[in-house]
């Protein structure tokens, strides 16, 4: 059954909601009148569903929407509302509402909504129930990761004994791999969860730029600097501040960066004022920083710095098993945002997905999956709708071949083409074929089969 979470300072709203939402049989209510509690609640408890009034005292529907998108807690909300506030409802869909609805709410639509929304949560939850919340002590922290695969699950394990400890984290992993789902599951499971979760990209800012958005500065530093302004820094002050790409920082960056890690100091630009502040530092990189080092492009002493715990997220051609799930969640997930009606994904489309290396890892998937939706017309996701690039490269060609005779020469064929994708890569040609290495060697001998020499390619 699933669980719903009523916030509201009227006792009649929640008696009446709660009356309506157990007659339908399909959902556990749990009622809270004082907002003031919210936010310890929804931290320790888990809930499928949220109704939440947005005008209460202390502690508003906003901050209680704002608490929820900080730290990342699973939860699909839907506001309940008596004003009538175009600015506030826009930015309660920007912090992830679902709908927004007025007082008095439509027994009937609401109803609907909640019972569409419970299905479209459906391979989210099915993923956390499955494997995570056996194996893991803090399962609802990665259920925004889909997988099964034993991997990432063993990451899983080791992010959960790293995370109650207060020092540095080093993410590695290709662009597109989650380090930063990763990075709030880190901050999820620590004492400071209750803290900001401050993300940054260094990699989109300017050293100079940086410098200022990072250590914060004083008014009159520059022009246009016509107030003190807090940096990165200041504002993850007891929290965790999350640095994606960190090789991409400069060597004078760098420098100041090492200062506040080993101590605690830091100034803004503009100011001789030293400053303090008490931060964890998570920090990801796509690069290989050995190489960086040795090219002097990236200061050993920082690395250790940073590098206390390591963490290795693997790319998706190493986690094949996890492209359905994925390619399902995603399928719903834009179906949903585009108000399309596709429920399927084809087999010959699904083929290609597991033929595909993605470089650009969950992303890119979860991009070609968006493309083919906007695209597609029917209830299925079909080869046409596929984007073109992604076609090429899986060598898809449309032709009108005649259909082999016996299963002997469909299987022939198929060795054959995905030799000839792999470019006669044995052990490669296997895993994709899901044999042994010695039993493709044996067929390639039974179909007396042979790569084309160059001139006939």
């Amino acid at each position: 059954m699933n669980k719903v979470i009523i916030i509201d300072d009227d006792q009649a709203i929640l008696n009446y909601l709660k009356i309506m939402l157990l007659q339908t049989g399909k959902f556990e209510v749990t009622l809270l009148g004082d907002s003031t509690k919210a936010l310890d609640i929804l931290k320790n408890k888990s809930f499928d569903l949220l109704l939440l009034d947005m005008d209460m005292p202390k502690v508003s529907g906003l901050d209680i929407l704002k608490f929820i998108n900080e730290q990342n807690i699973p939860i699909t909300t839907i506001v309940l509302t008596g004003v009538e506030d175009v600015d506030l409802a826009i930015s309660a869909m920007k912090l992830g509402t679902y709908d927004y609805l007025l007082k008095p709410v439509e027994e009937k639509k609401l109803i609907s909504i909640m019972e569409k929304i419970v299905k479209l949560d459906l391979p989210e939850k099915e993923v956390c129930a499955s494997e995570l919340s056996k194996k893991l002590k803090y399962p609802q922290c990665f259920a925004h990761i889909i997988t099964d695969d034993e991997k990432m699950l063993k990451t899983f394990q080791q992010v959960e004994q790293i995370a109650p400890s207060d020092t540095g984290v080093l993410i590695w992993g290709e662009s597109g791999t989650g380090k930063e789902l990763v990075a709030k599951a880190i901050h999820q499971i620590s004492p400071r969860n209750n803290k900001k979760f401050v993300a940054v990209n260094a990699g989109l800012f300017a050293n100079e730029l940086f410098s200022s958005q990072f250590f914060g500065y004083t008014k009159g530093a520059f022009t246009g600097a016509d107030t003190d302004k807090h940096g990165f820094i200041e504002e993850a002050h007891q929290g965790t501040l999350f640095l994606d790409e960190i090789g991409e920082l400069s060597l004078p960056i760098q420098v100041k960066l090492l200062r506040f890690l080993q101590e605690g100091e830091f100034y803004r630009l503009g100011s001789t004022e030293y400053r303090t502040a008490d931060v964890r530092i998570i920090a990801a990189t796509n690069k290989n920083l050995f190489d960086e080092i040795n090219k002097g492009t990236f200061r050993k002493d920082l690395f250790f710095r940073l590098n206390i715990n390591s963490v290795f997220l693997p790319p998706l051609r190493d986690r094949k098993s996890d492209l359905p799930k994925l390619a399902y969640y995603f399928l719903e997930k834009f179906s949903k945002l585009h108000q399309k009606n596709i429920n399927k994904i084809s087999k010959p489309v699904l083929n290609l997905l597991d033929y595909y290396n993605y470089p650009g890892n969950v992303r890119e998937l979860m991009n070609i999956i968006n493309s083919a939706v906007i695209v597609e017309n029917k209830s299925e996701i079909r080869k046409d709708s596929l984007p073109v690039y992604f076609l090429e490269a899986t060598q898809y060609k449309i032709s009108n071949q005649i259909i082999p005779s016996s299963l002997t020469e469909l299987e022939k064929n198929h060795i054959k083409k995905t030799l000839d994708f792999t470019k006669w890569n044995r052990s490669k040609a296997a895993e994709i074929l899901k044999i042994s290495r010695v039993t493709l060697i044996s067929k390639i001998k039974k179909y007396n089969l042979s790569p084309l020499p160059p001139s006939e390619k």
